[in-house]
């Protein structure tokens, strides 16, 4: 009926422990043994761990080192970002084919605005079928929540996982939020979740109870937000989701370096990488960046807008070229990056004035192995 204005519904959608799901995909007797992906050298820290290792107190950005100390028998692994992106980029399309609206919140993390769905069919239904063939397509578990807004529908999925669902009828925001720990709201960090327990308020129940102004002579103004996200108010539309306008990458030395020829080469070889993924994904850059941190953390950038390309050639050749004019201070290097922005669709074309029959066959051929065997299966010698 014209008029009618329909409850709002917003499905959260969370892939469990997503780096290690895929490496479980990729290696089935990795399966239920405590598993960490992250760096192995003295820097390394925890990216993603299965729920095996999270029984000994291991979680996401602690040191690897500490993640040892409490697993010792944790098998660690460095991770695949192409992997990684290569499934993402698969639930995506799966979730675009299907939803109205939809919002990519991170690599492994999605909101849905189903909002006038139940006219036709029951929003909890639908947003079954769509988990199930998201495992079925893709073999990777996943849980979702379903509310009224973004916040409820995330704290519900959090309750559920590993690889559940939940629905929180309209109107009982507050009630199912209650009981829970104020630790669980999003955006409530180590220190403030400190501060309230200090207060003597550890459930989001005794949380909606504080008079607001209270909450805020205490806080600020971030103290109203806690208030509103206790009483499970959250008016954050789902965003569409909108391709991204860069890639980039870093690399953080296991030791500071001086080894400037060893650098540039470095930089070739991650110039290389982000040109067949402009390519594998059909994109153009127009400016490349380049990043460089030294031992004392001062970090610089430099940036050049170059004609729309895919060229391995050309943006090896600029990244380095901006390496060698942002490298003025001969100190210590920490860590490098490269970014390529002002991306557009498009696709790579020869250029007859500086690529030659035998690179356009090597890039062809070198495209082909990555495409089939990974972005690291094969790299230029000088890229290494």
């Amino acid at each position: 009926m014209e008029g009618v204005r329909y409850q709002r519904a917003v499905l959260h959608l969370d892939l469990d422990a997503f780096f290690v799901s895929v490496e479980c995909l990729r290696n089935d007797s990795l399966r239920g043994k405590p598993l960490i992906i992250g760096g192995n050298s003295d820097r390394g820290v925890v990216a993603s761990c299965s729920y095996e290792a999270r029984r000994f107190g291991v979680h996401s950005a602690m040191p690897v080192k500490m993640a040892l100390r409490l697993c010792p028998d944790a098998i660690i692994l460095r991770g695949d970002m192409d992997q990684y992106s290569h499934f993402s980029h698969l639930v995506t399309e799966i979730i675009a084919a299907k939803a109205p609206v939809f919002e990519k919140a991170s690599i492994d993390e999605f909101y849905l605005d189903l909002t006038g769905m139940d006219r036709y069919f029951g929003c909890f239904r639908w947003s079954q079928e769509l988990r199930e063939e998201i495992r079925r397509e893709s073999g990777l578990p996943i849980s979702f929540g379903l509310a009224v807004n973004k916040l409820v529908s995330k704290v519900g999925t959090g309750e559920v996982k590993p690889d559940g669902a939940v629905a929180v009828p309209a109107g009982t925001e507050r009630e199912y939020l209650a009981p829970l720990s104020t630790a669980k709201l999003p955006g409530i960090g180590k220190e403030t979740y400190k501060k309230l327990s200090f207060m003597g308020v550890r459930t989001i129940r005794v949380l909606s109870e504080i008079p607001p102004r209270l909450l805020e002579r205490q806080f600020g103004r971030p103290g109203l937000d806690l208030w509103r996200k206790a009483r499970g108010e959250d008016d954050r539309p789902v965003e569409p989701y909108e391709e991204q306008k860069s890639i980039s990458t870093e690399r953080t030395f296991a030791e500071d370096t001086l080894h400037v020829t060893g650098v540039r080469d470095r930089l070739r070889g991650m110039a290389d990488q982000l040109a067949f993924e402009l390519r594998r994904d059909g994109r153009l850059t127009s400016c490349v960046t380049v990043k460089i941190r030294y031992a004392d953390f001062n970090t610089y950038t430099m940036q050049r807008r170059v004609a729309y390309t895919a060229s391995d050639t050309i943006l090896r050749h600029t990244a380095v070229e901006l390496f060698d004019r942002l490298y003025q201070r001969r100190q210590l290097i920490r860590l490098i990056g490269v970014k390529f922005s002002g991306l557009v669709r498009g696709h790579h074309q020869i250029d007859l004035f500086e690529d030659t029959l035998e690179e356009v066959s090597l890039l062809k051929a070198l495209d082909h192995i990555r495409t089939r065997f990974g972005n690291k299966a094969v790299m230029r010698a000088s890229g290494m």
